[in-house]
């Protein structure tokens, strides 16, 4: 693949991902959908009850991931709709999914599937969720009951996804459900979601000795806005150390470091099969708050696209956790397509010239998803929906996401053809 845009993926096989709560529809009970019903809890006042309706058009779907050429789907499994009350679970919803893993198997597609994704259900939610310690059995249970259900036709789980994320939304900056603003809470909620995760590792291995387990790691790379400012350089090692060294060594290594406790009956291990990457953006830190640089190219939600920061958090996780890596989140808001294959490009370009063990690249997302507090107005898909006639149409970007996968690569005519037109919006604040 001659040119000087060219490459080609060796190692790397390609797919592409979705969450259970942003993509089903339904009235599933869960801590989202009653977030949603609260006025001005989300951008656009949309809810998860419309989505994709992708609960029943699993098959519309499933062909059009084949369109695309994947090898892989990452997706997740809404715990509400298979445990919709305390230890009673509903046989036709977990009968649904093993429909969806088997078209997936059928179509020669590797599902990894997410069991919590930011998706409680609300009686969980009610008891205190991961507040208690106590309360993370329930994560158990369902686990139990999902691997046993769906593992002939899955051996790679994902236990929790972003658990940062989560952790600091919900009980810090009080943005997600259930709105909480506490530091000590926050420390709680981090130890108990590792303890979880350690839990439903070493289950999941009683049940699948060969399976793969994994969390689905949110790493950014943090620089001070003034290189020299002692300040600046503080605080942009202090976010990085809260925001995901202590909480990533808590759930890869079973240690917990301040301000964090060594929880009672859990000890230091090694607790991954593979490190997944959930990568998108580079904070720019004057203070203990995300920011932007300046003249920096940005995507819809002002986020700042910087694809070499992909290469520098998985040198610094597979330096401190040596381990396979799966990029499990990589995307962009970008409503009219208009740099998203420039940035599909520049990604993808920094994994083939690296020497790291990644061996997946899974897309955010596969099609334009319900994105939690920015309801319907961002759009992260390969696959454009209109959401009031749920119309799926496949967007210029993911005519060259399937031709890259088809072609293990980028030749320079599929660069002339698809991103060399393309321009970053900047960022002019």
């Amino acid at each position: 693949m001659g040119g000087r845009h060219a490459f080609t993926l060796d190692r790397c096989e390609l797919g592409v991902a979705t969450a259970a709560t942003q993509i089903e529809g339904g009235h599933a009970a869960t801590n989202w959908h009653r977030w949603s019903e609260q006025p001005g809890r989300i951008k656009d006042g949309s809810g998860p009850w419309r989505a994709n309706d992708h609960w029943n058009r699993v098959g519309q779907d499933q062909a059009l991931l084949r369109e695309l050429n994947v090898q892989h789907y990452r997706m997740g499994l809404e715990w509400a709709r298979v445990e919709p009350r305390p230890g009673e679970f509903d046989d036709a919803a977990i009968e649904h999914y093993r429909d969806e893993l088997g078209g997936l198997v059928d179509a020669g597609i590797k599902p990894l599937v997410t069991l919590h994704h930011f998706n409680n259900p609300v009686w969980f939610e009610d008891a205190g969720g991961f507040l208690h310690r106590e309360a993370t059995g329930a994560l158990q249970r369902y686990t139990q009951r999902m691997v046993g259900a769906l593992g002939d036709l899955c051996d790679e789980w994902i236990t929790i996804n972003e658990p940062n994320i989560y952790a600091t939304h919900a009980y810090y900056f009080g943005l997600w459900p259930p709105g909480e603003r506490s530091l000590k809470t926050l420390t709680h909620v981090y130890t108990n979601l590792a303890a979880a995760h350690i839990d439903a590792y070493k289950l999941i291995h009683e049940m699948q000795p060969d399976a793969r387990v994994g969390v689905a790691q949110h790493l950014r790379v943090f620089r001070p806005r003034i290189a020299w400012h002692p300040g600046h350089w503080a605080s942009a090692q202090m976010m990085e150390w809260l925001f995901q060294r202590v909480i990533t060594k808590a759930m890869c290594r079973g240690r917990f470091l301040a301000p964090l406790s060594q929880p009672a009956g859990v000890h230091p291990g090694t607790y991954y099969d593979f490190h997944g990457i959930n990568y998108y953006s580079r904070s720019t830190v004057s203070r203990l708050a995300d920011g932007v640089g300046a003249d920096v190219a940005i995507n819809d939600l002002g986020w700042e696209i910087y694809p070499q920061g992909l290469i520098e958090v998985a040198t610094w996780l597979h330096g401190t956790h040596p381990g396979p890596l799966y990029v499990t989140e990589n995307g962009t808001a970008n409503s009219d397509d208009g740099f998203r294959s420039r940035f599909i490009h520049e990604h993808l370009a920094e994994i083939a010239a690296s020497d790291l063990p990644i061996e997946r690249y899974y897309h955010w997302s596969f099609i334009d998803n319900w994105e939690w507090l920015e309801g319907e107005s961002a759009r992260f898909g390969l696959i454009r929906l209109d959401y009031e006639t749920q119309e799926r149409t496949m967007r210029e970007s993911g005519r060259f996401f399937a031709e890259i996968a088809a072609n293990r690569g980028v030749t320079e005519e599929m660069y002339q053809r698809f991103v060399a037109h393309q321009i970053y919006t900047r960022n002019t604040r």
